[in-house]
C-alpha cells in the first residue's frame, strides 16, 4: 500500500465532473477519482477547514466515531472494478477493529477531518495512476537499464554466494 494526499479538487475539461486527486510523497503519481458535486463540497470544506453551523453529513460521521470512542485509523482504497473505486474505513474501538465499505469520496471527506492516512494499493496505482514527474520517471529508469546493462552473474555470486547450502 501507498500513502497518498490529496492534491485538491479538478474539473474533467469536457464533462466539467469534478475529480479529487491523490498524490503519493514523492509527488511523482497522481491517482484521479471521480466523484460528485456533493463529495467535491464536503472535500473542498474539508480542505479549507470550514466549519458549517450545524453538522453535515460527515461531519456527523465523525461526531459518532467521537461520541462513541472510535478511531478512523486508516482509509484504503483497495480496488477498482469497471472504472469503479472501492474503498473502506479501518475504525478501531479500543481492541475491536472493523472494515466498513464506503465511497472512496466518503472516506476521502472523513479522512480529511480526522487527519486520518489515506492508503492506495499498488495494482490500483498500477492501474489508475497518471505520472506526474515524467523525467523523473525516465531517468528512474535509465538508471535501472544502466544498472542491470553493468551487472554480471559474478557480481550477483560474489555478493549473494553461489546458492549452495
Amino acid at each position: 500500500m501507498i500513502e497518498m494526499k490529496v492534491a485538491g479538487i479538478a474539473l474533467d475539461a469536457i464533462t466539467r465532473s469534478p475529480i479529487v486527486l491523490l498524490k503519493d510523497a514523492s509527488d511523482r503519481r497522481a491517482l484521479p477519482i471521480y466523484i460528485g458535486q456533493e463529495q467535491a463540497r464536503a472535500i473542498m470544506g474539508a480542505l479549507e477547514n470550514q466549519k458549517p453551523p450545524r453538522p453535515l453529513t460527515h461531519d456527523l460521521m465523525v461526531n459518532i466515531l467521537e461520541t462513541w470512542n472510535m478511531t478512523l485509523e486508516k482509509v484504503i482504497i483497495h480496488s477498482l472494478q469497471k472504472d469503479t473505486f472501492y474503498a473502506a474505513l479501518i475504525v478501531q474501538q479500543g481492541e475491536m477493529k472493523k472494515e466498513i465499505d464506503a465511497r472512496p469520496s466518503d472516506a476521502i471527506a472523513v479522512a480529511l477531518r480526522t487527519n486520518t492516512p489515506i492508503w492506495v494499493m499498488e495494482e490500483v496505482i498500477a492501474d489508475a495512476s497518471i505520472p506526474v514527474d515524467r523525467d523523473a520517471d525516465e531517468a528512474e529508469q535509465e538508471a535501472f537499464r544502466e544498472f542491470i546493462s553493468n551487472l554480471r552473474p559474478e557480481d550477483l555470486i560474489k555478493r549473494f554466494g553461489n546458492g549452495d547450502s
